[in-house]
């Protein structure tokens, strides 16, 4: 196994030991459980943001210039980890604003940040409708890991009225081809539950999510110009259909838009039976599940 992959493993059983310690072993694997926007973003902080948003984190480090001073937005900061290490990196002169639907996240990211010193500005926005004015920022950061297709258009859109012309915009998503091995057992496990005429909805969430090229193309309509993108496979291995039920980016992030449109009822007799499939299929190995991770630049056009 590689070090990187080790060192992400041992972050996550570490998370997973800590989830179990902070919430009822009962809250954790009951998948139809909602929880509060407290409890998520907790453990949005304690494990998706080290685990899942590193890896996003490391495209954006890799291909993003900061620029050495003015004015930079970063929508979907969430608890802010990754926003604050960029502000260290930017320095004094780079004024950071980030923004974040989930009012819990931000504080967390504000605690962080007064613990830190951190002169970083955290504040509640509608990512498909901000309250800022245009032409506003000399960089523009946009995280789309958990926006719905729906909203990627819309979330885009927004980045590119916000940033100032000639201004950098950088947007990342999963691209189509992740998740492909869920969506297989999911299919059969639709089958076996008894609910195979929900077997087009399986086809939809394959075919929701946007090629690299629509990503490009998009950023194109949206009024960006000299668009670059990047690539990298991440895999989220479990070692059986009972930890990948049991892990808090399935259950609470990926799972409830991938389950939505199944009666309220049977949600919990699927899961039953991809936690079945699951171990069925992976014959003493490892599950893994592929992630897509696609970064998108380009820069605002400018006023002719």
């Amino acid at each position: 196994m590689e070090p990187q992959r080790t060192q992400r493993r041992t972050k996550r059983d570490r998370n997973d030991f800590l989830v179990c310690v902070f919430f009822s072993v009962s809250s954790v694997v009951n998948l139809m459980a909602t929880k509060s926007q407290k409890e998520l973003a907790f453990l949005h902080d304690l494990y998706i943001a080290p685990d899942w948003g590193e890896r996003f984190a490391e495209l954006v480090d890799k291909h993003v210039k900061l620029p050495r001073e003015g004015r930079a937005l970063y929508v979907a900061a969430t608890t802010g980890e990754h926003a604050m290490a960029l502000q260290e990196r930017g320095g004094e002169k780079l004024e950071l604003l980030c923004v974040d639907e989930n009012e819990q996240c931000l504080e967390l990211a504000r605690a962080k940040a007064l613990a830190l010193g951190e002169k970083t500005i955290f504040q509640r926005e509608d990512f498909s409708a901000l309250s800022l004015g245009d032409d506003q920022f000399d960089l523009v950061l946009g995280n789309s890991s958990f926006t719905l297709p729906t909203g990627l258009k819309p979330m885009l859109a927004e980045l590119v009225r916000v940033a100032a012309p000639g201004a950098t915009v950088a947007w990342w998503l999963p691209t189509y081809s992740s998740f492909g091995e869920f969506f297989s057992i999911y299919w059969e496990a639709l089958q076996n539950a008894g609910l195979e005429d929900h077997g087009l909805e399986v086809e939809h969430l394959i075919t929701d999510l946007p090629t690299v090229s629509d990503a490009e193309k998009w950023a194109s309509e949206a009024g960006l110009e000299g668009i670059n993108s990047w690539t990298v496979i991440e895999e989220f291995d479990y070692e059986s259909g009972e930890q990948f039920l049991n892990s808090p980016l399935i259950t609470d992030f990926l799972l409830p838009n991938w389950l939505e449109s199944l009666p309220e009822n049977a949600r919990a007799r699927v899961a039953e039976e991809l936690k079945k499939v699951i171990d069925e299929e992976r014959h003493s190995g490892e599950f893994a599940l592929t992630l897509k991770a696609t970064l998108v630049i380009g820069k605002k056009a400018r006023m002719e």
